[in-house]
């Protein structure tokens, strides 16, 4: 099954629908790509929720250790980390029922793509939420 993402059209209503974006993976460090994004993402008026188990605080938002730790709902988990965490984190955002899987520019996994096709979630992979956010405008 080849990896097919939402058109264009599709993500500008994603990302225009959505409010809260859990950021996972999401670093502490400033020079790092996850931190840009949130940020940018978090400057353009989305609520950010860090998940991190190494950290208690990012961009003035409490970090949580896993996705099952976030309250209330979630619009788009957004991911930053290497593909092989991919199935993992499927099963995870299986669990909370949130609306968008979204896996950073580079990152992709077919294991866990066909796992949330087949329960019916929206799924993008490699490609980057800051870029496609720009692009929509």
């Amino acid at each position: 099954m080849a990896i097919e993402n939402p058109s264009r059209e599709e993500i500008r209503e994603i990302l225009q629908k959505a409010k809260r974006i859990a950021v996972v993976g999401l670093s502490n460090n400033p020079e790092k790509t996850s931190y840009t994004v949130a940020k940018a993402m978090q400057d353009a008026g989305y609520e950010i929720i860090p998940v991190n188990p190494k950290a208690t605080e990012i961009l003035g938002e409490k970090a949580v250790p896993s996705l099952k730790d976030i309250e209330g709902h979630v619009d788009i988990v957004d991911i930053f980390r290497r593909p092989e965490y991919l199935p993992e984190l499927a099963r995870e955002f299986d669990e909370i029922d949130a609306d968008v899987f979204w896996a950073q520019l580079g990152i992709e996994n077919e294991e866990a793509y066909r796992f949330l096709k087949e329960k019916g979630y929206t799924v993008v992979m490699n490609r980057c939420i800051k870029v496609e956010h720009a692009l929509t405008k």
